[in-house]
């Protein structure tokens, strides 16, 4: 699907901003959040009334809580649309929020708001250099993400449906990069790459080094965070 036929028809490339310093949305992931936070309250209110899009981004590393109101984030950013909500008796909310697209900030401008605009360009997945490259890769991805779920069948049977539904390489390597506990810098890497064959390639390196290729059920900590938990903002 065309990343335009996901957006509102009047989507003007202008989102909201939600920086965490954990938490990297891919497209096509359902993300649970807790919203509490005023300036994010005032976000998802404006929200709802509107487009239902938000942008989560990433904050840098050496981001500080003095400097809240401006935090600095990485440039590459997930948009994600609002599909279901909970409005808490004192203001706050429960959402769940599916990332849409890849997007680059390409300026930010000043609202009168609580929280952060910006303008931003859509980015497009670049594919494989060939068919048969891509069948490669996403066998050898499906062989190493079958590694982590000897154990689960429940799981285990999860992931063969994904891996044999249309989802193109490049969804499977989002889901999976979502789904597993790899460090929020290493998914932003993921988040980054935009060439499909270079983004399964490192997607392969990641999972080969933070884990054996098998393990007990109640060790594997990728079944312990599959499907993710809330995150609080």
């Amino acid at each position: 699907m065309h990343h335009h036929q996901l957006f509102p028809e009047d989507f003007d490339c202008t989102v909201s901003l939600f920086p965490l310093g954990d938490v990297v949305l891919f497209p096509r992931v359902m993300q649970p959040l807790h919203i509490f936070e005023p300036r994010y309250r005032q976000m998802t209110e404006d929200a709802l009334a509107n487009d239902r899009l938000i942008a989560m981004a990433l904050a840098h590393p050496f981001a500080s809580h003095r400097f809240m109101d401006f935090t600095p984030i990485f440039p590459v950013v997930c948009i994600g649309k609002i599909q279901q909500e909970v409005r808490l008796p004192d203001g706050r909310f429960n959402m769940l929020l599916q990332g849409l697209a890849r997007a680059r900030i390409t300026s930010e401008f000043e609202t009168g708001k609580l929280y952060r605009r910006a303008q931003v360009q859509i980015l497009e997945d670049i594919p494989c250099c060939s068919a048969d490259k891509e069948r490669s890769l996403r066998a050898k991805v499906a062989k190493r993400m079958g590694d982590w779920f000897t154990h689960q069948p429940d799981a285990a049977s999860q992931l063969e449906r994904l891996v044999h539904s249309d989802l193109t390489l490049g969804d499977l390597c989002d889901i999976f990069s979502f789904a597993l506990p790899l460090d929020s810098f290493v998914k932003m890497d993921l988040l980054t790459t935009l060439n499909i064959e270079k983004r399964a390639s490192m997607f392969l390196d990641v999972i080969h080094s933070i884990a054996p290729a098998v393990e007990k059920p109640e060790t594997t900590s990728a079944s312990k965070n599959f499907p993710p938990g809330f995150s609080p903002n």
